[in-house]
């Protein structure tokens, strides 16, 4: 949502001492700012001195508070941080200045637990107006009409004006996995002001609840197939392998890497396996490709933080493909297919951790060297034996590597889309969980929660 924010003026003003806000939100990393606020989350914005905001500032601690006439007369600044970029946080926030109980004024929960930990508690006093519900307009995504926006992704988003719910109105422990999870369907009320968002295609900022709400949509949303259902790979800013001032920048929702200056750079996943057979696409979207990027997995525990340069093959148990058609591994790069990636190619690979396998395809072309990837352990065609140990219990997940500000990769984990672009023609997909550009060989899945546990 970089860059993109849904925001409402209500035509008039409705409670204002008591509502709740519920949303799934997926963190990116931090906005590249300077001041105090990071990335907002939501805001009902007067001016400098009169708005209601919930923010992930740039500690990474949660801040809600509430400003009047230039004081704060209500603040909760977690001591948690927020800093994971491969979850799905469920976040409830919850005013409610009536309660007599004054801690209870102002409530934030966290995947269905209360937080009660803060660097920072002023309690509303009673039936203190906040800002939100008044006639200021309300954000999501930004603060002020387009500032300090967030960067990540939202789902089931709910405001209900004039009610103080609590996260289990809104989400619930699976009895299976003990994971909390959303309820679709939850049974609240939405009251004057209320909402509830489902980003649904072509329909982002439409309001669900009946009161006809609905938000306008400055910038463009992209409804992913990564939810708190499914949620899907993407690329770590948390495992780097340099202490260099160049890095890599990450963009799209963590799908989108690029080094920042003229040293290797190399970008490993959040999902992995040691067993099973999975598929993912990465699209070279930078100038510079042949010989400066590499395509492939490995296996994270073997990244170091230090001083030198890495990229994928410099690794024991790194094994890529560059553009040119070399393959690397250990250290040692040779040539080996014959094909030549330009910008906009894709880059197609199949990684089967069940017969130590991995394959690379360019578009929709055939398998490079007459690879196939349903050939189970006779590995036709492949450009590896990657390392096992006993019982297939290395484990491993997608990496891409570049050199140079124009090094880009954009890769599709099956969110079905490369950075903000949809894919052109879905392929083929017999497991069903995920959206690819080309066909996914059979057998084959993405790496997310769905995927991983087929």
């Amino acid at each position: 949502m970089a860059s993109t924010r849904l925001h409402r003026t209500p035509g008039s003003a409705s409670n204002q001492v008591k509502w709740t806000w519920s949303s799934w939100v997926k963190l990116a990393t931090q906005a590249a700012t300077t001041t105090y606020w990071g990335q907002t989350l939501l805001c009902a914005y007067t001016d400098s001195n009169n708005y209601t905001e919930v923010a992930i500032d740039n500690s990474g601690a949660m801040d809600y508070l509430n400003v009047t006439g230039g004081s704060t007369d209500g603040r909760r600044t977690t001591n948690r941080k927020f800093r994971d970029p491969a979850a799905w946080y469920h976040m409830v926030i919850v005013w409610d200045s009536a309660n007599v109980t004054a801690l209870d004024r102002m409530k934030v929960y966290i995947n269905g637990v209360q937080e009660t930990s803060f660097s920072d508690t002023t309690n509303p006093s009673s039936s203190l107006n906040s800002i939100m519900n008044s006639t200021a307009p309300q954000e999501i995504g930004s603060r002020a009409g387009g500032a300090n926006y967030f960067n990540g992704a939202m789902a089931h988003t709910h405001f209900c004006d004039g009610y103080a719910y609590q996260a289990s109105d809104f989400g619930e422990t699976d009895s299976t996995s003990g994971i909390w999870i959303a309820k679709s369907g939850p049974s609240v009320a939405y009251g004057t002001n209320g909402y509830f968002l489902k980003y649904a295609v072509g329909a982002t900022g439409t309001d669900s609840s009946g009161e006809s709400n609905t938000m306008t949509v400055a910038g463009t949303i992209v409804s992913l197939k990564d939810t708190p259902d499914d949620n899907f790979c993407t690329f770590n800013p948390l495992d780097v392998n340099s202490t260099s001032s160049n890095d890599m920048d990450y963009t799209n929702i963590m799908t989108t890497v690029c080094p920042t200056g003229n040293n290797w750079k190399t970008a490993p996943a959040t999902m992995g396996q040691c067993t099973g057979k999975f598929y993912f696409e990465v699209k070279f979207d930078g100038t510079d490709v042949t010989g400066l990027t590499w395509i492939g997995i490995l296996d994270p525990s073997e990244v170091q933080y230090v001083a030198g340069d890495k990229k994928v093959t410099d690794y024991p148990r790194g094994y890529a493909l560059t553009a040119s058609g070399n393959k690397g591994n250990n250290g040692s790069e040779v040539s080996w297919a014959t094909v030549s990636f330009a910008q906009n190619d894709i880059c197609c690979v199949a990684v089967d951790l069940t017969n130590s396998k991995i394959y690379f395809r360019k578009n929709g072309d055939a398998w490079l060297e007459s690879g196939d990837p349903t050939s189970g352990a006779t590995g036709t065609g492949s450009a590896f034996t990657l390392t096992q140990n006993n019982g297939n219990n290395i484990f491993y997940v997608p990496a891409v590597s570049g050199y140079g500000t124009d090094a880009k990769l954009t890769a599709n984990f099956g969110q079905g889309y490369f950075g903000a672009t949809v894919v052109a023609s879905a392929g083929t997909n017999a497991s069903g969980v995920g959206t690819f550009e080309f066909d996914v060989p059979t057998g084959y899945t993405a790496f997310s929660t769905k995927g991983l546990n087929i």
